[in-house]
């Protein structure tokens, strides 16, 4: 008899599982983002793509320090610092990034980088679109991280 209650008692339980089921279908939208014809919805603090940043007047904020090459814990940073042209600088310390490569298929996106950097140069940007081909888009050279594109995101408020 006590096989028979359990055949009862484990139908019950599904019976209740399916009908927990059919109330959220019927009464909650679905969460699907049609990107990228709808923006993705992040975190104010999501990480994502590398940006390098100016000052207001165009200068860069990088000053070739490499702290952020140091900090990088895969070595997915490589910075080669130059001397600024007294008549025409480029950052307003006394040497500029040269060559500045990130290597996305290294980065872990762990922010280090950004907590070492005293210029807030570089920062993780909203950019989420990072799928590619080929293997050489994956490696943003100075130029790519002076002009990041526009994400097609919006930041989720906090809480």
């Amino acid at each position: 008899m006590s096989g028979l209650k359990d055949v009862y008692e484990s139908a019950r339980e599904i019976g209740k599982a399916m009908g927990l089921t059919l109330k959220t279908l019927a009464t909650e939208k679905p969460i699907t983002v049609e990107y990228p014809d709808q923006p993705m919805a992040v975190y104010p603090r999501f990480r994502g793509r590398h940006e390098l940043r100016r000052y207001e007047n165009g200068m860069e904020r990088c000053i070739g320090c490499c702290l952020c090459e140091a900090a990088c814990p895969t070595g997915a940073i490589y910075v080669e610092a130059e001397e600024n042209d007294p008549d025409n600088p480029i950052s307003p310390g006394e040497r500029h990034a040269k060559v500045y490569e990130v290597n996305l298929l290294r980065c872990i996106f762990c922010g280090d980088c950004e907590r070492a950097c005293p210029t807030e140069a570089i920062v993780l940007g909203h950019y989420i679109d990072l799928a590619s081909y080929d293997r050489r888009d994956f490696i943003l050279t100075k130029e790519d991280l002076l002009n990041p594109p526009e994400p097609n995101t919006i930041i989720r408020p906090a809480g």
